[in-house]
């Protein structure tokens, strides 16, 4: 007790002795206050745009107009037909936390609006310029407002529609670090997308459009919920698409998966909704992804827009700023109604994995197909054992006794076979065996020995020390990664032409993406042209992509680079190298003839770093003769 009394009595003085010296501590202006809390609101263009969309929604608009101009840079307009504001509450809409959303803290529990913070105007006046028009359906007349640094420059009755029309420019004049860490209009632009198309798909019974640099990108009839799906996500998925609808007495479970066969490399066409608010939860991503066991493959993601309607008592939104993640009272009942829920519609459809009869545009290229049978080749077959006992009666069982096999040309097998020019395969014009002369020997290969492929994935090179295990696809990879990577800073690789140029469709987000990248995809042989409404015409090529897989070239080079669109640590030249590196390789499991396997080597000991893949792992495993002895107990 007298330890405690003293340490209060010690605490009293310190403070009688401090107020000599004047206070340091005070209250921050609006203005300053408001653009901190603007860090956390308003990130970025699509920030903004995600906030006034969901005001709009709020407000009860059925029509609701996006009007950008340079990604949102200079110009977000929002133009809605809801019910307006008086003029007193379009002033106080800019006041920090102020809401109409919820008066109790209670009302934190049944939110059913999309706001309810009362920060994101507050926060958007604070770093950018704002005019606003607003007027009430029984009001003859409405209010403008022009608002710059969270301070009201005019205020005056002026005429309007009914609703509110919000402008907001020049996102961060006053704060120029911020402004300058935004990306691209193109970058910049796909996060608008991405924020519309999540406000769009959750309320397909409002109107829709969006419009950017004057040129409407969407155009959103009111309509079902599959309208708007493949309104968004293109028509590609009219017919490929499983209705889920489960309701109960705690939940009701709604809405869409993609069939299989459209599943996809990367988790792009993935939307879930609680109270349709857009989130994001891996957790019941996985009780989606585990539904799909067995019907897809495991490096493949589903495509779903499933919506949950729960009593907002049930759970938590307000966790994060964007509030985009939610807590659940009881996660684990929400995650077997959503896993129960998507298996009973696959299952209802009768969902099973299907077989694919279409011709591979790989097939076209064999030679077995591509090139005719000569007569003299025509004849050899004929004349085999073979081809006897499959044509002549009673013989398609018959067995030859061993010492006339065939068996007995085992050897042939490992002979050098005539191979197809390799540097076509290989998309490498350099000649054979080239001796580099300025690069360091990492090994050197038995002369005329012949190459071995195991498990069509590793190649068995003899050295005159003793063999390297080389793994084909990690080696091409670096192969491809110096190839292109010398394509986008020294010497553009060239374009083989298409001779019927042909089309791709992709999703407005995509075709954000790809007119972004045109640039770096000019210099590594892709002609791309825009045509319109998503679609592109490709021209050119480069010629490691095959005659015929055009198309699925780009889509998946689209898909790869939204995957490393997350990761901070490669620039956007990097992550499209990396893709094309990955995409166009050689894959384990394919066959390669002794010409192939040769160039590889050849083309592996001339890169500046032939030991290690772009992610460092070895391309290659040197096994010498005195390692060899010793494991063998004879050194």
């Amino acid at each position: 007790m007298m330890q405690q009394g003293s340490r209060i009595n010690f605490i009293f003085t310190a403070s009688k002795q401090s107020s000599a010296v004047s206070d340091c501590i005070q209250l921050l202006p609006d203005n300053i206050a408001n653009q901190i809390a603007a860090g956390e609101v308003i990130q970025r263009p699509g920030s903004a745009v995600k906030e006034l969309l969901e005001n709009a929604v709020d407000a009860g608009a059925t029509k609701i107009q996006l009007i950008v101009n340079d990604a949102g840079k200079s110009l977000i307009q929002v133009i809605d037909n809801g019910s307006g504001m008086s003029e007193t509450d379009a002033r106080m809409a800019f006041e920090r936390h102020a809401t109409s959303k919820i008066k109790a803290i209670d009302d934190l529990f049944r939110i059913k609006t999309m706001g309810f913070r009362g920060e994101a105007l507050a926060s958007i006046a604070a770093v950018a310029q704002v005019e606003i028009k607003t007027r009430q359906a029984e009001n003859d007349f409405g209010t403008y407002l022009l608002i710059e640094n969270s301070k009201v420059l005019q205020q005056e009755p002026c005429a309007c529609t009914p609703g509110t029309s919000i402008s907001m420019k020049n996102l961060f004049f006053n704060v120029p670090a911020r402004r300058n860490f935004l990306k691209s209009n193109a970058a910049e632009m796909r996060h608008i997308i991405d924020e519309f198309t999540r406000v769009a798909m959750a309320f397909p019974q409002i109107f829709f459009s969006l419009s950017h640099n004057g040129q409407e990108v969407f155009h959103l009839e009111a309509g079902s919920l599959k309208q708007r799906i493949v309104q968004v996500l293109g028509n590609q998925y009219n017919a490929k698409l499983v209705s889920v609808k489960e309701e109960t007495d705690y939940m009701n479970v709604y809405g869409f998966v993609g069939k299989p066969e459209i599943a996809k490399k990367t988790r792009g066409d993935q939307y879930f909704f609680v109270n349709d608010r857009f989130i994001k939860s891996a957790y019941l991503n996985h009780a989606v992804t585990t539904a799909f066991d067995s019907l897809i493959a495991k490096d493949s993601f589903p495509t779903y827009v499933l919506y949950i309607d729960v009593d907002p008592s049930q759970i938590d939104i307000n966790v994060h700023p964007t509030k985009q993640e939610i807590k659940f009272e009881d996660e684990k009942i929400i995650y077997a109604f959503v896993q129960a829920a998507v298996k009973h519609a696959l299952a209802q459809f009768s969902i099973a994995p299907s077989l694919d009869f279409t011709l591979n545009a790989d097939i076209q290229q064999l030679d077995a197909v591509s090139r005719p049978m000569t007569s003299t080749q025509k004849e050899q077959t004929q004349a085999s054992q073979l081809y006897q006992t499959f044509t002549q009666k009673h013989q398609a069982h018959f067995i030859e006794k061993n010492d006339s096999s065939e068996l007995k040309n085992w050897r042939s097998f490992f002979e050098k076979p005539a191979a197809a020019n390799s540097s076509e395969i290989l998309g490498i014009d350099a000649p054979l065996w080239q001796p580099a002369a300025e690069k360091k020997t990492i090994f050197t290969l038995l002369p005329d020995a012949p190459l071995l492929q195991v498990h069509q994935t590793y190649i068995i090179a003899p050295t005159t020390s003793g063999f390297v295990l080389i793994h084909q696809q990690l080696a091409h990879e670096r192969i491809l990664y110096e190839k292109y990577q010398a394509a986008l800073h020294v010497k553009p690789v060239a374009a083989q032409k298409s001779l019927f140029p042909s089309t791709v469709e992709l999703s407005a987000a995509d075709a954000a993406l790809l007119t972004d990248l045109l640039p770096e995809l000019s210099k590594i042989g892709f002609q791309l042209e825009a045509f319109g409404n998503h679609t592109f015409v490709i021209q050119g090529t480069p010629a490691d992509v095959l005659q015929g897989n055009e198309k699925r070239a780009i889509e998946l080079l689209i898909e790869q680079f939204k995957h490393f669109s997350s990761d901070i640590k490669f620039s956007k030249r990097e992550k499209l190298v990396r893709c094309m590196c990955r995409q166009q390789a050689i894959k384990a499991g394919k066959a390669l003839g002794q010409k192939e396997m040769q160039q590889l080597i050849h083309d592996l000991l001339h890169c500046e770093t032939p030991n290690y893949t772009i992610n460092g792992s070895p391309t290659f495993l040197e096994f010498k003769e005195d390692y060899l002895d010793h494991m063998f107990g004879k050194s």
